[in-house]
């Protein structure tokens, strides 16, 4: 899965692997009661953590276990500057996609910025990669970093903005987010010279199985099938046996 550039290796003493979650619903629910999420080894291909949270946790980002060496692979879900902060400071090499209209950046060195100015050209490149910094409100948590961009293919562009304007029910969506639509944006803490963005980019395709992984568990187990009401500890419980 995973195409390497010429003359190009992974990194000495890094393992691989990702972070995902999934929603669970009570019986009758009409949202979210419970997240099962799951940290996985993708070279090693084990199951690193899986574990039950409250739905205000949201995606993992200090739930699980991260080290130096841990290369970690993440969807936008995970893409919250207090999270990513914390994980660089615990020495991950984070891969996170980012929602640009979400997440505050700034250039490594200034004041915060419109990125989609700085990235958007009448002919905008297929790759670009600049030196960021994640901010939070206040100032309080940040991370430097190398954003890398991808422009997608005209068609799934298309098929993205039009899952934008689709899911936005608060009037049209801006012409940023629009813009964004048409492209994967990813952050790491990874500078350039260690790992080309093509890499980088490709790394991040690679977290597919666990998503995979999550798949089968609702499929074969019914894992998501809660026999219990959300404010029931035998949720839980059927969470935790049914997936042991």
């Amino acid at each position: 899965m995973l195409p390497l550039s010429a003359g190009e290796t992974l990194p000495q003493g890094l393992r691989f692997g990702g972070i995902d979650a999934s929603s669970m619903q009570a019986p009758g629910a009409k949202g979210t009661d419970h997240r099962l999420q799951l940290a996985m080894d993708f070279v090693a291909w084990q199951c690193l953590e899986v574990w039950v949270s409250a739905v205000q946790t949201g995606e993992p980002r200090n739930h699980c276990t991260v080290a130096p060496g841990d290369g970690v692979l993440a969807d936008r879900g995970s893409a919250q500057c207090q999270g990513l902060h914390g994980a660089i400071k615990q020495g991950a090499a984070l891969i996170v996609r980012l929602h640009p209209c979400r997440v505050g950046l700034r250039a490594a060195v200034g004041a915060p910025w419109a990125l989609s100015a700085v990235w958007k050209r009448p002919k905008p490149e297929t790759l670009r990669t600049l030196g960021v910094a994640l901010h939070a409100a206040g100032g309080q948590h940040e991370g430097r970093g190398w954003g890398h961009a991808s422009r997608l293919h005209v068609e799934p562009a298309n098929r993205a903005r039009h899952t934008c304007r689709q899911g936005h029910k608060k009037g049209p969506p801006s012409a940023e987010r629009l813009f964004w639509a048409g492209w994967v944006l990813v952050f790491t803490p990874l500078a350039p010279a260690v790992l080309s963005a093509q890499t980088i980019l490709a790394l991040y395709r690679c977290r597919w199985p666990g998503e995979r992984a999550i798949k089968r568990w609702k499929r074969g187990l019914d894992i998501d099938a809660l026999r219990a009401k959300a404010t029931s500890p035998l949720a839980e419980v059927w969470l935790h046996g049914t997936w042991l």
